[in-house]
């Protein structure tokens, strides 16, 4: 009982510790690329927070997955190299005694695992969508950056702004040109504020000012004077969540009959059932010989986990595309790795005998 406590103490250290160090790694490289987007000005910089937490949200079942199966190898590779398992062999118990701290330990993880794969992910991803999208319903009035040309959101305009009021309600001295039936037209105003219309539709309104239409090639032009004229950025129906396959409730998933569904809910179940598969297959991966190279364990784990991971995706893929049934991609792929397991514990609990034959 001591020694199982002992053990899930160590499997938990180790696996913060790997924890920590791989969300480190995730959250700068996210962050690189946010910033980017927000130098390009695709995205303001008062959002890289919410869209880096957004993301991380989405790829923590896998890390947790990852940190608990290399928290496994770790932890029983120290106690091959330090002797321990000598000790643990020779007072009778079998290599299969760690069954019960391994699931112990991992038990908890794959629930959570399961949780955010299944439903915490998804929301993420959902709530990135949308906040991308008010971002960019807003970017044609209130989160234009002054003195940019930048594209409105329906692509049609291109916009410029000379300041910004501090409440981002309205803007002055706007400049609007948009290529349409063959003509170029242009409209400045003086200033101008963003309005909603009954049926959806988003517009810019512009005060006092004028508008130019040119045709290309002829020098004829035509210039109007207004006092409010109203431009449509959006639509109703470009507005909203821009829904995928990824960001899709499992639940709604599950209610599908498209092939891509079904195997985005391969992958969510797969998740947790891997990362028990990997902590089982951890126990006999961690074998360490001491007179031999102390990697050569960790090189075969990690061909097991690239092995097991492209096995998740080729068969996610193959039933996005129809060549396999749903029932074949969910189970084959973690059949296969279950496969290995009493060969690697056979061949380690045989190659132990072996040794104490002859010693």
């Amino acid at each position: 009982m001591i020694f199982q406590h002992a053990a899930r103490r160590e499997f938990t250290q180790s696996a913060a510790g790997v924890f920590v160090a791989l969300f480190a790694i995730l959250l700068t490289t996210q962050l690189i690329r946010f910033l980017n987007e927000a130098a390009q000005g695709a995205i303001t910089p008062e959002a890289v927070i919410a869209l880096l937490g957004f993301s991380a949200l989405n790829y923590i079942p896998a890390l947790l997955s990852l940190s608990s199966f290399v928290a496994i190898l770790l932890t029983l590779s120290r106690s091959y190299r330090d002797s321990e398992m000598i000790i643990w062999f020779s007072s009778g118990l079998p290599l299969t005694a760690w069954l019960r701290p391994v699931l112990v330990f991992t038990l908890p993880l794959i629930g959570a695992i399961g949780g955010l794969s299944l439903f915490v992910s998804p929301w993420a991803l959902s709530e990135s969508a949308e906040y991308r999208e008010n971002l960019g319903a807003r970017k044609d009035t209130g989160q234009t950056s002054p003195g940019i040309f930048q594209e409105s959101s329906n692509g049609e305009n291109i916009v410029f702004v000379e300041g910004v009021a501090k409440d981002e309600s309205s803007v002055k001295n706007v400049f609007v040109t948009s290529a349409m039936d063959g003509m170029a037209k242009i409209t400045v105003a003086a200033s101008g504020h963003r309005e909603i219309a009954e049926n959806g539709d988003r517009f810019i309104v512009l005060e006092n000012g004028y508008r130019y239409e040119v045709t290309p090639g002829l020098p004829e032009f035509r210039v109007m004077e207004f006092e409010s004229y109203a431009i449509r950025t959006e639509t109703k129906e470009m507005r909203g969540i821009q829904r995928t396959i990824r960001n899709m409730p499992t639940l709604w998933l599950l209610q599908s009959d498209q092939p891509r569904a079904w195997a985005e809910v391969t992958w969510r179940v797969g998740l947790p059932v891997s990362a028990f598969v990997l902590a089982l297959l951890a126990i006999p991966l961690a074998f360490v010989n001491p007179r031999a190279g102390r990697s050569a364990n960790m090189l075969l784990a990690v061909f097991t986990y690239f092995l097991y991971n492209n096995l998740l995706t080729i068969s996610q893929a193959w039933i996005a595309n129809g060549k396999i049934s749903f029932a074949t991609g969910l189970f084959v792929p973690h059949f296969l790795m279950l496969c290995f397991l009493p060969l690697l514990f056979y061949r380690r609990i045989a190659l132990f005998s072996f040794s104490r034959f002859f010693r």
